[in-house]
């Protein structure tokens, strides 16, 4: 997904030279992928490898994400906004927490295989090995559903979207997301072939688009796909497929100045008539973010089409906007 600058922790990164990075616009997902070269890093089936010393020397120096605690007492926090979703949680200073204090119901995170372990970063020079799935989310995530009875929000019966964009090879990558994500199945949504399970957490995979094969091979599966426009209307369910993502520029030219064209508005909720019609929900990636009248004007105008979630990393603004009586 597209970077937005945001307060956050000094990294620890991994000793890879900027100047060795080759940084080209991810066409399917909207995001930056940077690809390391030859010298600086060895690729096997789409994992990135790392010497062992700097593995170790960055686990002594970050502090595990799971010894965040949420500033609010349990009960004690903001009602869950439906539409909020945090586009590159993870910059945030408290990844996860600082999202579900602003009452948001999805984060996205960007995760790279390296080593066996999966990494959470936007590009491969923020990668740092005490920034995994686990350590920032998981865990985390694990702990809060048990503390408040089953729910993520306090008192809430709102499942939270977890949003995983695969940055490096998708066979590969969701292969050890899936083995990754199995000890925490007691927190996650699941599917068979014949069964969806709805729990506290749905895993939702996007990024590269490779990992569709072996998430249709599972049996259960503890995560589903984020679809695009092309899905819609073809033979992958809802429980395949419960979200539909695109880039807002790949369909619509109005960003926010003046009226929205009435071509561009009945394309758009044309798309989200067909996607709830399936029972899929709808997310549009680049759209607008900068604080003022065009932000809000986009803002009003997804949710009176009403798309499913509202892509933001300005996480006050957006639940302010959203408080204000914007979604009723």
């Amino acid at each position: 997904m597209s970077r937005r600058t945001l307060p956050r922790r000094p990294p620890q990164p991994l000793p890879i030279p900027a100047a060795s990075l080759d940084t080209r616009r991810d066409t399917v997902s909207g995001g930056i992928v940077t690809h390391l070269s030859r010298r600086q890093a060895i690729g096997t089936a789409g994992t990135l490898t790392l010497t062992a010393a700097t593995l170790t020397t960055g686990l002594a120096a970050t502090p595990a994400a799971a010894q965040h605690r949420p500033r609010h007492r349990p009960g004690t926090g903001p009602a869950p906004l439906r539409r909020a979703h945090a586009h590159n949680d993870y910059e945030h200073e408290r990844p996860l927490l600082d999202a579900l204090d602003h009452g948001f119901t999805s984060v996205e995170a960007d995760i790279w295989l390296v080593d066996g372990q999966l990494l959470v970063a936007h590009d491969a020079v923020d990668l740092d090995p005490a920034r995994t799935l686990e350590a920032l989310y998981l865990d985390p995530l694990l702990a809060r559903v048990r503390a408040n009875g089953g729910s993520v929000h306090a008192g809430h019966r709102v499942p939270l979207q977890l949003l995983i964009d695969i940055k490096t090879a998708g066979d590969p990558t969701y292969r050890e997301l899936s083995r990754r994500l199995r000890p925490y199945h007691s927190i996650l949504s699941s599917a068979t072939a014949t069964r969806v399970h709805t729990r506290a957490v749905t895993a939702v995979i996007s990024g590269d688009r490779a990992s569709r094969l072996p998430m249709t091979e599972e049996r259960t599966r503890h995560a589903f796909y984020d679809g695009r426009l092309d899905d819609l209307g073809t033979a992958a369910p809802a429980s395949f497929i419960p979200l539909i993502s695109s880039n807002w520029n790949s369909s619509f030219r109005w960003l926010g100045e003046g009226p929205i064209p009435p071509a561009e508005r009945r394309l758009l909720r044309d798309i989200v008539g067909r996607a709830h019609a399936a029972r899929q929900r709808v997310r549009f990636w680049a759209t607008p973010d900068t604080p003022g009248p065009a932000r809000d004007a986009i803002w009003s105008e997804l949710v009176a089409a009403d798309v499913d979630h509202l892509n933001t990393d300005d996480l006050a603004g957006l639940e302010s906007f959203l408080r204000s009586g914007a979604d009723r």
